[in-house]
């Protein structure tokens, strides 16, 4: 008799146990990182024969508590992670290309725009030399356009340090993952498999492995009781329970430069946020060269146009500009007497008639410009495609996830009263038993 005593306690304590775990995938169905639970039963041992004359249908030890399982598939798992790695990279990227756009400004109050009105100021004054107001507007014009040089420098320069931020943001991030990571292996090493804190802490190993592979393309791979092991680029970033630090630096020119905290160089991130931002980084760094390029090639070829001309006074054209950067530029001339409108053999406006031909054209600085602006509209698009194309893949990718490790709460409503029913069971088996050993007692 105490056997059914003992089955109805054993079903009784398996039963409250896999209904915790229901309420536990219930009152969890909205956290990230969460995977569903379910508790494996099994025969009890007490029902395992000790003895040679043991009869195994004469002796039975109820049910017990296996283990206490997460619906994980690393394959999808995996899937998620590099996924996620990739769309972390194009969303980086996409978010500071377009700042640099914005910074380009290909406006009406661009570098573009106001050099073409400048250039069309310059032809109205060719028709009219003499008129003084003309002579004006087109120095201002001039200063406009330097202005604007001067003002897509500042701007670029915010976006090379708005990067650099963002990259030191995305290592705390990626330090805070290897130390978590750490301290979670200590504990796997401890904790024993198949429990509820087990399952608890592999959700806590998967969610720093995310968000460590969000930010940078690490190898992972699991060593002893599922703890995680991380390298990058051959170096390892944790092992055991050791974690090993990284960090971001800027370099002169706004690239950024990745290495250990000790200081021992690491190659670029390929991938993930922190990828994201060192090609943003560089990409930034090439328009701004590129930029910087174009002010020179500006305050040259103006100067040179206006040397070649004479004043009023029948002086040559003294230096319109100063400057070797698009930040450094400035204008100098700001008296309209001192344009150099005539040409060498004192033609009023000869020498603003070959503004054309000295100015624009082939390898102009106009010309330059509108390359600078549609090689990185280019560069915009494709990445805009690429981001695109990286959220479609990772929502799939953790849709599919989500169908092994989401919580269904139809499901688990339905195995809730499923479970409830062999509870309910479990402890009438007890009931019986007390009645009948009363019933017994009652006889003798």
């Amino acid at each position: 008799m105490s056997d059914l005593f003992i089955i109805g306690a054993s079903g009784t304590k398996a039963y409250r146990t896999a209904m915790a775990a229901i309420s536990e995938n219930i009152s969890n169905a909205s956290t990230t990182g969460y995977a569903r639970r379910s508790a494996t039963t099994g025969e009890s041992g007490a029902s395992t024969a000790t003895m040679a004359t043991y009869v195994s249908n004469a002796n039975f030890g109820g049910t017990q508590v296996l283990s206490i399982n997460r619906a994980t598939d690393p394959y999808l798992d995996s899937t998620v992670r590099s996924t996620g790695m990739a769309l972390g990279s194009a969303s980086a990227r996409l978010r500071w290309l377009t700042d640099a756009e914005t910074a380009l400004n290909d406006t009406g109050t661009g570098i573009g725009k106001l050099m073409a009105g400048m250039y069309q100021n310059m032809e109205k004054l060719a028709a009219s030399p003499n008129d003084k107001s003309l002579r004006v507007t087109t120095i201002d014009s001039i200063s406009r356009v330097t202005q604007a040089f001067n003002q897509t420098a500042g701007d670029l320069q915010n976006v090379s340090t708005g990067i650099a931020t963002e990259a030191r943001s995305s290592v705390e991030s990626i330090n805070a993952s290897l130390s978590a990571l750490a301290d979670i292996n200590n504990s796997l090493l401890r904790a024993r498999p198949g429990t509820s804190a087990y399952a608890q802490l592999l959700d806590g190993r998967d969610s720093a492995l995310a968000a460590l592979s969000e930010n940078l393309n690490v190898t992972i791979s699991f060593g002893a009781h599922d703890s995680a092991e991380i390298t990058y680029g051959g170096q390892a970033l944790v092992t055991g329970n050791t974690a090993t630090s990284v960090a971001v630096d800027t370099n002169a020119n706004g690239t950024l430069a990745f290495s250990l905290a000790d200081g021992t160089a690491l190659g670029a991130p390929g991938s993930g946020k922190l990828g994201g931002y060192f090609s943003a980084a560089s990409t930034v760094a090439d328009r701004r060269a590129d930029l910087d390029t174009l002010a020179a090639k500006f305050v040259t070829d103006l100067n040179t146009w206006h040397a070649q001309g004479l004043t009023d006074a029948g002086q040559a054209g003294g230096a319109l500009l100063s400057g070797t950067t698009a930040a450094t530029l400035a204008t100098l001339i700001t008296d309209p007497v001192d344009l150099a409108t005539r040409s060498a053999d004192g033609t009023l406006n000869g020498n603003l008639l070959t503004v054309t031909s000295a100015l624009r054209g082939n390898g102009s600085v106009e010309q330059g410009w509108t390359g600078i602006i549609t090689a990185h509209a280019n560069l915009l698009a494709s990445t805009k495609a690429e981001s695109d194309t990286a959220t479609s893949r990772n929502d799939q990718a953790v849709a599919a996830r989500e169908s092994v490790s989401g919580v269904d709460l139809d499901m688990e409503a339905a195995d809730l009263l499923r479970i409830q029913q062999a509870y309910s069971a479990s402890a009438k088996i007890i009931q019986v038993a007390k009645d009948v050993v009363d019933s017994i007692l009652r006889i003798s």
